[in-house]
């Protein structure tokens, strides 16, 4: 029989540093680690903010047998940054979290570009986050695409 874990904050108690939550990235050899051969993540929210900057840089159709993983902020990436188009990128990752990240609240998403010559194409997304099981925490990662 299982024992339940009751607690009420159990995914940010991440006290023990001998245990792995995930893969680090980027991807990279753990040197002198008895963790393994890649480089880990001690703790559940930096193990989240992997997932997130995975899941915002992934294509949709990129993934193997899960071709709805991800979604495509690329093609924004030529695009003038409008308010229309900043309400399609927020739109389209609220969505993408309630189905893959529903451990997730999102509270706040910020899009911008960085514009200022013609040869730089840049979308900055800072996502502010909380974990919906300890929603008195929250983090905030951001991911740059070019």
């Amino acid at each position: 029989m299982p024992i339940l874990d009751r607690r009420t904050n159990q995914f940010i108690e991440d006290k023990d540093t001998r245990v792995s939550v995930g893969i680090d990235f980027p991807f990279g050899r753990a040197p002198n680690s008895g963790d393994g051969y890649f480089q880990t993540s001690k703790t559940t929210v930096e193990s989240i903010k992997n997932n997130i900057k995975l899941l915002l840089q992934t294509e949709r159709g990129d993934r193997v047998f899960q071709p709805l993983l991800g979604m495509n902020l690329r093609s924004f990436l030529f695009e003038q940054i409008t308010e229309d188009t900043r309400v399609q990128i927020e739109n389209n990752i609220v969505d993408v979290f309630e189905t893959w990240l529903p451990f997730v609240e999102l509270k706040d998403i910020q899009i911008s570009s960085d514009s200022v010559t013609e040869d730089s194409n840049k979308i900055n997304i800072n996502i502010v986050f909380s974990i919906k099981r300890a929603s008195n925490s929250t983090e905030s990662v951001g991911v740059v695409l070019e």
